[in-house]
């Protein structure tokens, strides 16, 4: 972990979210010295609230967004080769709705997708007869056909900890929990004012805060020209695991939406999301009970055995920070990203991130850095399309062959704890394991597989400082760990995170 602590930086972003984290990534390792500064932890908004998803976006195509499904779609495996441990093939079931959408518009969907953005690894579509397929089980009998086609899950919030911990390797100085009370220009640089009382200057400022871009923009940066930002709330619901197979579903609703039912975590499912617009202070954000009934209700229609609020287990929302392009709905309104540059002559350059998804972060970082440039003549070229994050420096179907080394070297271990630990870690496991020879030499377990060593690892290397840090972002512990022990785990670290 990088701990200089120099004021003095080629270019500071505000913004510890994908968007920020990858630009972090891409300039690091691109030779320009970095700060990033982030209010809270690192993923603690919107990219951790995703459908968890690298998907090229197959309802986009009805809003006629090639482009960004194009960018998308080749996007999948690269994020596939760059992270294995925490990207995974998915294959997802589409049954086909008689009173929906027709089958020649889906099939012509499907054949689009499967040949946008280029395929070497992902399997392309297929019709199923939900009548003997296993997908059909949990449906209800009147579901007989259907297609399949492929996406990829992803750990979203270790997604963005990885991209810090690689920027943070490369160089650069990643602060959370450091708020940037004011920026200005001064003398062709930018000054930055931080919380308690520290500073830094900057020759270029990124502003990726997200939900918080306009904020940024007007009371940090002093920028008064009207952004036009749309936030839309999405909110998701987890519940208890609802049939046996590996695939997911994508659903049609009546309303024109789709929903997702997803295998989470090896017990549960995860069911999203939701598009409404929404107003106040992002930090505030939650799901509706009507959120929650429209989600239970969507995967109702579908299921054998319906489902009802009363289910859910853990339930999560995020606010998106899209561009507003004037669409009537939220769900339509475009998940396209948008870079606004500000440069007057002589003054120090600003840009801005709107929109963006998680699949597209690391398209969205290349081409930041290309729009800066111009500033940074001698600035080393692209490089992350063919770069592994941290712990992803192995085959994208090695994640057996890995875990099995890792109980090869740490024979105490569980199967499926070294799962959990290479879907976390990847490679990078035997560092946080380090000489253990046993379950002792752990330390203390908090619960489930969930050791002090491990939390050591993640306080020194991951910047977790709180329980949730740790059971919601840098793990989904959460869902596992009882109130005592996660009780146990914020007492721990309230006694030894400084």
């Amino acid at each position: 972990m990088n701990s200089a602590r120099t004021d003095r930086f080629d270019l500071a972003i505000i913004g510890g979210g994908v968007n920020g984290c990858g630009i972090a990534r891409d300039a690091a390792g691109r030779g320009l010295s970095v700060l990033l500064l982030e209010q809270g932890d690192l993923a603690g908004g919107t990219s951790s609230a995703s459908t968890k998803l690298i998907h090229g976006g197959l309802r986009y195509l009805e809003h006629y967004a090639f482009r960004l499904v194009r960018e998308s779609l080749a996007e999948r495996e690269v994020l596939l080769r760059a992270a294995p441990h925490i990207v995974r093939p998915l294959r997802f079931v589409l049954p086909h709705h008689a009173g929906l959408r027709p089958q020649w518009m889906i099939r012509l969907g499907l054949f689009l997708y499967d040949h946008l953005g280029g395929r070497e690894i992902l399997p392309g579509t297929r019709s199923v007869d939900l009548r003997h397929d296993p997908a059909g089980e949990p449906l209800r009998p009147e579901f007989t056909r259907g297609f399949e086609y492929s996406d990829c899950s992803v750990d979203d919030s270790r997604l963005v900890v990885l991209n810090a911990r690689d920027a943070a390797l490369r160089g650069a100085d990643i602060r959370t929990r450091t708020r940037c009370d004011g920026a200005r220009r001064v003398d062709g640089v930018w000054r930055l004012a931080l919380e308690g009382g520290g500073s830094a200057q900057a020759r270029v400022l990124v502003n990726a805060g997200g939900p918080y871009v306009s904020h940024v923009l007007a009371e940090v940066a002093g920028d008064a020209t009207p952004k036009r930002v749309r936030l839309v709330r999405g909110s998701h619901i987890v519940v208890p695991r609802l049939y046996t197979h590996d695939r997911s579903y994508i659903l049609q609703n009546a309303d024109g939406r789709v929903c997702f039912a997803i295998p989470y975590q090896q017990d549960f499912t995860l069911i999203g999301t939701t598009d409404e617009d929404f107003h106040g202070d992002p930090a505030d954000v939650a799901s509706t009970p009507g959120e929650e009934h429209y989600l239970c209700g969507a995967v109702s229609t579908y299921l054998r055995q319906p489902i009802d609020p009363a289910g859910v287990v853990w339930r999560y929302s995020g606010v998106r920070p899209l561009l507003d392009d004037g669409a009537s709905k939220a769900q339509e309104a475009t998940r396209d990203y948008t870079l606004e540059l500000s440069a007057p002559a002589d003054a120090a350059p600003l840009l801005s991130v709107f929109g963006g998804k998680i699949t597209t972060y690391r398209r969205l970082a290349e081409a930041a850095m290309a729009r800066l440039e111009q500033f940074f003549p001698g600035m080393q070229g692209a490089w992350t399309e063919a770069a592994a994050l941290p712990g992803g420096d192995f085959p994208w179907d090695a994640v057996g062959v890995v875990c099995s080394e890792l109980r090869g070297r740490y024979g105490f271990l569980s199967g499926r704890a070294a799962g959990r630990l290479v879907a976390a870690y990847g490679t990078a496991a035997p560092a946080v394991l380090g000489d253990a020879r046993n379950t002792a030499d752990l330390g203390l377990l908090f619960g489930d597989d969930l050791s002090e060593r491990e939390v050591e690892w993640l306080v020194r290397n991951e910047w977790a400082r709180t329980a949730h840090d740790v059971l919601w972002r840098r793990s989904k512990l959460g869902l596992r760990l009882d109130a005592a022990e996660a009780a146990a785990l914020s007492n721990y670290l309230s006694a030894t995170v400084e």
